[in-house]
């Protein structure tokens, strides 16, 4: 398989090869920069344009547009609070702050390494893994699904936005939003509230949308200021620095890809978890959580690493199997079949060069989408310059408009709108957008996984299988780990200051 590499590397960069990843690229950083269209949209769209083309000519477009979306959608992420999609969310948790600080630059410039390594990461893990790909693709069940999602549940205790029981609210709020609409299992309604729209149940894109755009556009209406304030750095050398900041956090960033490889792999998890993922065990093994979610340049390399990293682990399923791993992955192997290429076992025997071909367009793609953003940081740094007037109707439209697209539903508006004026009040009042998002994620994928599991194999059937078991202890040691970790002087220097408080208050 691997002596296909250079007549793929051919077909890629000769012409008209190279002219279809160019394409695809930019236009996939057009709909990654839009909020709310994601891969499968643009991958939707170019689908009938491609069937008059050569199968190779046709993937090369398909793959380079859908593997530019994630990269392109933490430029909006970055700039407004507005995630290109949701598997950019946990990119505004420190990107826009660092906007905000006048570092749009520095940001994008880490956005834009990280995805574009990750990429690299993704695509040299699966080459690796291909050959094993099955053994480790059927490793996995609703057991380990379940316990993964637990994983990325228990990140709203980690991530400490606010205080504690206002987290819990947040996120008690999310899992009820997760639960509305048909049961997965047994296919009863509820919650609808007697509307059809509520059948399918609240989608993600909308709520995503108007917790972190609309409100902040509402915040930044109210403020009359620039995005960020007075000092803003221009020019190339805070995207320089932004891009050294990656090698300078290189465990982090490793961690991010493998995670979101790993993450990748698993069919129906997709990217959102990935980077919320990469973002909570970033900030837990972190020795220093004080400046995650005001600005921390770790909290933008990780969830960056891994969205792109994930893409190289969603084609070992769709490539040994043809289960999609993700979305993107499903409207993929619905344009193979078209020109008549199956994915599965045979794939592999039969067409190693689109094999190739396919990871090479993903590097490659990655590889083009970040150096266009490292030179366009600049410019769109001086997004952050323009005052509070101009740029919030641009985000309350473009939020709009993104929240329609994705489904063509207007009901989604109205929850972009609802979900809008509850991320303001979540902000006036210290309530945790990130804990709603995360349960809101997870919530149902929790639900059907955990179902699945109880039918199947039972809780002992369950809990004994080795990687279940495994990835319940290392759920465990997250949550103990900080705690652990903190000296003994530091918990004693604690409770003397606890002390002289409650002297001090008793004196009074």
């Amino acid at each position: 398989m691997y002596d296909a590499i250079l007549p793929a590397l051919g077909v890629i960069f000769s012409w008209p090869g190279i002219a279809f990843l160019i394409g695809g690229t930019l236009i996939g950083m057009v709909f990654g920069i839009l909020p709310g269209l994601g891969g499968g949209q643009v991958l939707a769209l170019l689908l009938p344009v491609t069937f008059a083309l050569e199968p190779e000519y046709a993937i090369i477009m398909l793959i380079g547009a859908a593997g530019a979306v994630p990269t392109a959608g933490s430029v909006a992420g970055i700039l407004l609070n507005t995630p290109g999609s949701a598997q950019n969310v946990a990119t505004t948790f420190d990107g826009y702050p660092l906007a905000r600080q006048g570092k749009a630059g520095y940001a994008i410039g880490a956005a834009a390494t990280s995805s574009l390594l990750g990429a690299l990461v993704g695509a040299s893990v699966l080459i690796m893994i291909l050959p094993l790909g099955r053994q480790i693709v059927l490793s996995f069940s609703y057991p380990e699904y379940f316990m993964i999602t637990v994983m990325g549940l228990c990140l709203i205790a980690l991530l400490g936005e606010g205080t504690m029981w206002k987290g819990v609210m947040s996120a008690g709020l999310g899992l009820m939003l997760a639960f509305v609409g048909a049961d997965p299992i047994e296919g009863l309604v509820r919650y609808d509230l007697g509307t059809d729209y509520l059948y399918d149940g609240i989608k993600l894109v909308p709520v995503m949308i108007g917790l972190f755009a609309i409100s902040e556009a509402l915040s930044l209406l109210l403020d009359k200021k620039s995005v960020a304030g007075e000092r803003i750095e221009f020019g190339m050398s805070g995207v320089w620095r932004g891009s050294l900041a990656v090698f300078r956090n290189f465990g982090t960033f490793l961690r991010g890809s493998i995670l979101g490889t790993l993450i990748g792999i698993i069919p129906g998890v997709g990217g959102a978890v990935a980077n919320l993922i990469a973002y909570g065990q970033a900030k837990a093994t972190a020795k220093d959580k004080s400046s995650f979610g005001k600005g921390d340049i770790r909290g933008v390399i990780a969830p960056e690493s891994a969205n792109n990293a994930k893409d190289g682990g969603a084609f070992v399923p769709t490539l040994i199997f043809g289960i999609p791993g993700s979305l993107d992955m499903a409207i993929l192997i619905g344009a193979l079949m078209v020109f008549g290429i199956t994915p599965g076992p045979r794939l592999m025997l039969d067409s190693p060069d689109i094999i190739m071909v396919l990871i090479g367009t993903l590097v490659f793609g990655n590889v083009l989408a970040g150096i266009i953003m490292l030179g366009w940081a600049p410019y769109l740094a001086r997004v952050t310059a323009l005052r509070s007037t101009t740029v919030a109707p641009v985000i309350l439209v473009l939020g709009l408009l993104g929240s329609y697209a994705t489904y063509g539903n207007f009901g989604d508006m109205i929850v972009a709108l609802v979900f809008g004026l509850v991320g303001y009040f979540f902000q006036a009042y210290g309530f945790s957008r990130v804990a709603l998002i995360i349960a809101l994620v997870l919530g149902g994928l929790i639900e059907k996984n955990f179902y699945q599991s109880m039918l199947v194999f039972g809780i002992e059937g369950s809990l004994t299988r080795p990687i279940t078991l495994g990835l319940l202890l290392a759920t465990i040691a997250m949550l103990v780990y900080p705690a652990l970790r903190a000296s003994p002087g530091a918990l004693l220097s604690r409770a003397a200051r606890r002390s002289r408080s409650k002297e001090s208050k008793d004196e009074g």
